[in-house]
């Protein structure tokens, strides 16, 4: 065995036990040490859970807002929010972007399989909304005969518990059609996009946004109760004990009772729910403790009163609209473009570089160079940026660890974005110098080489200078259209230009108005590109004459 091996087994060993060391590490004691509690949730999703303040749009309001703060409180730490998107948060949380996830999860014995969940902290129920124009409807019953006899689809959000209920009462045949987001769901019911008829909600989103949608109406009672749980890590059971130490002390003192109030989300249901944990924490706490302590507890077990009103502007959907909707969230798309124009600049240099690259080696690399450089180019072009995206910020960390076992290695979100930004435009700027290369006639090189200029000298001086006047325009056109890809960044958690829009379109209902500021927006950032490649090109042009 070598000495250098030796050494990287060495090496190795002792990065496995110092990741082992940091792994092992009560929770607790870091998230202390650190000072913040990170809690994940989709800004996207809206109301009652997080939002942006009416009027005050900088801030950030919800009951599950509340609720990270309670819990970091019992911790004594601060809240910190992380923004994810609503079906990779319990991926996020894999990682380690967060420590609890807080966005009205419903609990599933397939998600408690895999992670650590909360006492519930809120009872849902489900509630079936039509178009007010539909009198057919009144029941759940009316709409399996309705679909029965003309047929339809039941909006729903993607992965919910209401998909798995409506599936379960109409029968795996039932026409869904799947949303990303709540709001999105309620406004095809209501416009009947797609044949759409009815759509199932959670009972505190309909509440919360039903003044925004008056064209919809209620029918039937509540059905599927079910619970909100936060995830935590199945490892992190120090973290999992303070959580729910936090979460019983606020119904115990009142302070999460009023919470629910503020947002118009306490009822009858609730109070039941409530007084029945209590009761059977004070059971618990009766058969473990003294005579004293078992009365103290009785006493705790009473409900305490709900003092809390129902605040307008939380309880109720009343986020501005039109123009009003402009001069209040403007100013947070015009931080959203800077992420754009950020993401941009960093992975299009970063493209040109290693697509020129993968173009030399195909055409003058030894015959290995260039199949492997051929192969890259194919790989890229053939999968999609948003699954590149997937495996350079979820799948690269879990490589890592099972190379080296504990290990935490991961690359950040924003940096995430702009290797695959740039990986996934490298293949086709390849392609562009490729054809451009191909277009510099051949006596040129042909001439260099005849007067002793090595080779790579006259690649360099020769050809690339007159392949980069002609790709000009295709690269330039790429640069444009990199500008509006950054969308797909939104999948791991950058918040760019577009994914802004979507929350406050969602959360304002102002759709027309905030799209044509957006929309302005990206106009702003191409256009002055457009105009200085054309000037680049003439110029370049001219000189070459």
């Amino acid at each position: 065995m070598s000495a250098t091996f030796r050494i990287l087994i060495t090496l190795v060993s002792l990065l496995t036990v110092l990741s082992a060391d940091l792994v092992a590490e009560d929770s607790l004691a870091v998230i202390r040490r650190r000072g913040t509690l990170r809690w994940g949730a989709d800004r996207e999703g809206g109301g009652p859970f997080v939002f942006h303040k009416p009027g005050n749009p900088e801030q950030l309001v919800g009951f599950e807002s509340e609720i990270a703060s309670l819990i970091a409180a019992h911790i004594g730490v601060q809240a910190q929010f992380v923004q994810g998107q609503w079906d990779k948060l319990p991926d996020m949380l894999d990682r380690g972007d967060f420590d609890i996830v807080l966005n009205g999860f419903e609990y599933s014995e397939e998600r408690a399989a895999v992670y650590g969940t909360t006492t519930p902290y809120y009872l849902y129920e489900l509630q079936l909304l039509v178009r007010k124009d539909n009198t057919t409807i009144g029941s759940w019953d009316d709409l399996r005969r309705q679909l029965a006899d003309k047929g339809g689809q039941i909006s729903l959000l993607g992965g919910a518990a209401a998909e798995t209920f409506t599936t379960d009462y109409f029968g795996d045949d039932v026409d869904l059609a799947l949303f990303d987001g709540v709001t999105d769901a309620m406004r095809a019911t209501e416009l009947g996009a797609d044949n759409i008829i009815a759509n199932v909600q959670d009972l505190p989103i309909w509440n919360f946004y039903s003044n925004a949608f008056p064209n919809l109406r209620a029918v039937g009672s509540p059905v599927g109760q079910g619970f909100y749980v936060g995830l935590i890590r199945r490892s992190e059971t120090t973290l999992l004990a303070a959580a729910n130490e936090a979460l019983l002390e606020g119904r115990r003192s009142g302070r999460l009772q009023n919470i629910f109030a503020r947002y118009g989300m306490w009822n009858s249901a609730q109070a039941r729910y409530t007084q029945d944990l209590l009761n059977s924490a004070t059971q618990s706490s009766g058969s473990e403790s003294t005579a004293a302590a078992a009365a103290a507890a009785a006493a705790s077990a009473t409900q305490p009163m709900v003092t809390a009103e129902p605040d307008p502007l939380l309880a109720k959907s009343a986020s501005p609209s039109g123009l009003d909707a402009v001069r209040e969230r403007g100013w947070l798309l015009v931080q959203a473009a800077t992420i754009t124009v950020a993401l941009s600049c960093l992975a299009m240099p970063l493209a040109i570089g290693i697509g020129l690259s993968a173009a030399l080696l195909r055409m003058y690399g030894n015959r290995v160079l260039a199949k492997i450089a051929g192969l890259y180019v194919e790989v890229v072009r053939g999968t999609p940026l948003v699954l590149q995206l997937y495996v350079i910020y979820f799948l690269i960390p879990e490589f890592a660890a099972f190379l080296i076992p504990g290990s935490q290695f991961s690359i950040s979100a924003f940096w995430s974005a702009v290797l695959g930004l740039a990986m996934n435009y490298s293949a086709y700027e390849a392609e562009i110098y490729r054809a451009g290369l191909q277009a510099v006639p051949k006596g040129q090189m042909e001439a260099a080489m005849a007067l002793g200029m090595p080779r790579n000298l006259a690649i360099r001086r020769i050809l690339i200078p007159q392949a980069t006047r002609i790709v000009i325009p295709p690269v330039t056109n790429d640069f444009i259209a990199l500008f509006k890809d950054t969308a797909a960044c939104s999948v791991i958690t950058v918040v760019e230009l577009s994914k802004e829009y979507y929350i406050h379109a969602r959360d304002t209902q102002a759709v027309v108005s905030l799209g044509l500021l957006t929309a302005f927006l990206y106009l702003a950032m191409s256009y002055p590109l457009s105009v200085l490649a054309g000037r680049l090109e003439k110029y370049l042009g001219s000189e070459a004459a």
